[in-house]
């Protein structure tokens, strides 16, 4: 059985989005944003760019978050990115951003695992990024929480990996926010129930190794632990 989309109760239990939602939510595609906070961009030597760079991971890519999860050995440093995932519950196409909020069905912890050695290749080619993005098992995804409640300028976000922080941001430094890019995105592509966002993520990414323990956390709404393999 693959990838299911989970929520988790107030008590802390994990249940099927069915059950929170009353409706059944399909495992969707993963769109990305790069460079959504500038000192993540600097820090990678990276311009900060005009608009949002969207890229896509597909449902293969989804593995839980809060399950131990394997990452590729033979392809060179697999970065670990940390970043705030949006539920989306209903369709957005052209949308604005009054719309848009009102489609986010789940916030939730997702990684965008990074083959950073094969991307480093694969932009110096001029190719695009989909091996080093995209591959099996490359977005370890938590259960959502509910969307009622957050305030979307102000969602702390933090990875804690062996007991060291190591990512350490907020919502408020993202180049585009919330709204503005969840409406950027719906004027390409249509966003469906059970697809994710992925809103960029923070500076302090860096190489992941077997062993490693994970700590995620959101605000004071989530938290998971997890571990490399």
């Amino acid at each position: 059985m693959g990838y299911q989309h989970r929520f988790l109760t107030p008590e802390g239990a994990l249940i099927s989005v069915a059950e929170a939602l009353g409706e059944p939510l399909p495992v969707g595609k993963v769109v990305c944003v790069g460079r959504n906070y500038a000192e993540h961009a600097r820090e990678l030597n990276n311009a900060v760019p005009a608009e949002p760079m969207l890229f896509m991971k597909p449902a293969t890519a989804l593995v839980p978050l809060e399950e131990p999860f394997a990452i590729p050995r033979q392809q060179g440093a697999c970065h670990i990115e940390t970043e705030m995932a949006l539920l989306i519950g209903r369709p957005l196409t052209q949308a604005d951003e009054s719309q848009v909020l009102a489609a986010i069905a789940g916030v939730g912890i997702g990684f965008d695992l990074t083959l950073r050695d094969v991307q480093d290749r694969l932009k110096a080619q001029g190719h695009p990024w989909e091996k080093a993005k995209a591959f099996d098992g490359s977005c370890p995804l938590s259960a959502f929480v509910s969307p009622q409640g957050w305030d979307w300028a102000d969602v702390p976000l933090q990875l804690v990996r062996n007991g060291r922080l190591q990512q350490d941001g907020n919502s408020r430094d993202m180049i585009t926010p919330v709204a503005t890019l969840l409406a950027f995105i719906s004027q390409t592509f249509t966003l469906q129930p059970g697809d994710v966002v992925l809103t960029g993520t923070p500076a302090g990414v860096g190489p992941l190794q077997v062993g490693d323990r994970l700590d995620a956390r959101l605000a004071d709404r989530l938290e998971v632990q997890t571990l490399v393999i």
